[in-house]
């Protein structure tokens, strides 16, 4: 039996989307999710994620940003967190949120990455920081971090939809 090739990462999937994560890791070499202890996909072996299971964002940011992984995450507020934002761009990290109806529940948020994970993969070798919102059927919009930091930083809230 010929040795796998190593897989190389470009997608992590966050802890809040991991049953998704463990859907797709299971389909693809380049992809991974907290706790995954590595499998065999394809021919390639990946590696055990250096992520653990139930870590946290403060935690886990840092590492996605220096390995310049794709982030997947269901983080629908992300654009009103001052410290997530400040994560965010101080490592660098690339991140698509998962918003809308859909992503609150796994079949949804299948549906919702296999729509659109062709606007995905040309993300994943950009380089970072960026933000993306992902919506069926919203498709894929940019939150402007330095408009939003902006605004957190001097008291200012974002108007809420009723």
């Amino acid at each position: 039996m010929t040795q796998p090739r190593p897989a190389v990462v470009r997608f992590y999937v966050d802890q809040d989307l991991r049953g998704a994560g463990i859907l797709l890791g299971g389909l693809r070499h380049d992809l991974t999710y907290p706790g995954d202890a590595g499998a065999r996909v394809h021919k390639r072996a990946r590696q055990p994620s250096p992520i653990p299971e139930g870590a946290k964002d403060i935690d886990w940011l840092p590492t996605v940003g220096r390995e310049g992984w794709l982030t997947i995450s269901r983080d629908r507020n992300i654009q009103d967190s001052l410290s997530e934002l400040t994560a965010v761009q101080a490592h660098l990290v690339k991140m698509v949120c998962l918003t809308g109806d859909l992503s609150r529940n796994k079949w949804g948020q299948l549906e919702t990455l296999m729509t659109y994970w062709h606007l995905l993969e040309p993300l994943a070798d950009r380089t970072g920081p960026f933000v993306y919102k992902l919506s069926k059927p919203g498709g894929l919009r940019e939150v402007d971090i330095d408009s939003a930091l902006d605004r957190l930083r001097n008291g200012r809230h974002r108007k809420r939809r009723k």
